[in-house]
């Protein structure tokens, strides 16, 4: 079957596309590796300008000769004709695509054709916000509902295997927040949680209040916070 790998272009896709490069280059990987959406774009900026790339990654360019990001393994999907034919194909293949969260763009394809088939997976390696398809997806529905090109509400049902990866988080963890928090210096006198689920900023504020006796606050959308 097919795999399909949701993910950002910038960052994420390309962490992906070096953990698929190196197990390939051991051998343990023959399937082709498609690049759909703006991947291509994203990774050929971090060919440009390997200066900017981890310290392994630029010893493999300039010493060792070697671009990862150029292995053949990887392809560009360039239009709409060429995803329908890995669709169709027979063979099996890797599929990395935007958007991370299925909200938009190619991987919302894949997923609507390739879904139906037990033969085929998809692995989450990004954070899936609430109300996101990525996320209802997660949940494991047999049926999602979802707006064709006609405007109708089509019925795709999810045969798939669905796999989340964890380890490819941009973001913090609970404890090295807390960490953070306990080796600030001064100590702040209040501390404002956003960016996340309500409830999980609410439980961080609780938290950091607690164990440091810190005035904490996780507002709601539009509540407005003077600072001074």
């Amino acid at each position: 079957g097919k795999v399909l790998i949701p993910a950002m272009a910038v960052g994420r896709a390309q962490e992906i596309m070096m953990v698929l490069e190196e197990y390939a280059r051991i051998g343990g990987l023959e399937a082709p590796i498609y690049l759909d959406g703006m991947i291509w774009e994203a990774t050929a900026i971090h060919t440009a300008y390997p200066e900017y790339l981890s310290r392994r990654l630029r010893e493999q360019i300039f010493h060792e000769g070697y671009n990862p990001f150029l292995n053949p393994i990887f392809k560009s999907v360039a239009n709409s004709r060429e995803r329908q034919d890995i669709i169709d194909s027979g063979e099996p293949a890797i599929i990395i695509a935007t958007s991370g969260m299925l909200v938009g763009g190619p991987s919302v394809e894949y997923f609507k054709q390739l879904a139906p088939d037990p033969r085929n997976s998809i692995i989450f390696v990004s954070y899936q916000a609430e109300g996101t398809l990525g996320r209802q997806v997660q949940r494991g529905p047999k049926e999602i509902p979802l707006v064709g090109e006609d405007g109708r509400t089509e019925v795709v049902p999810v045969n798939m295997e669905i796999h989340t990866i964890d380890g490819f988080s941009g973001h913090a963890s609970r404890k090295e927040l807390m960490n953070y928090v306990a080796r600030l210096r001064p100590r702040p006198e209040r501390i404002i949680t956003v960016h996340g689920e309500p409830q999980k900023c609410l439980d961080l504020a609780s938290s950091i209040h607690k164990k440091f006796s810190l005035s904490t606050r996780a507002p709601n959308n539009l509540d407005a916070i003077r600072l001074k």
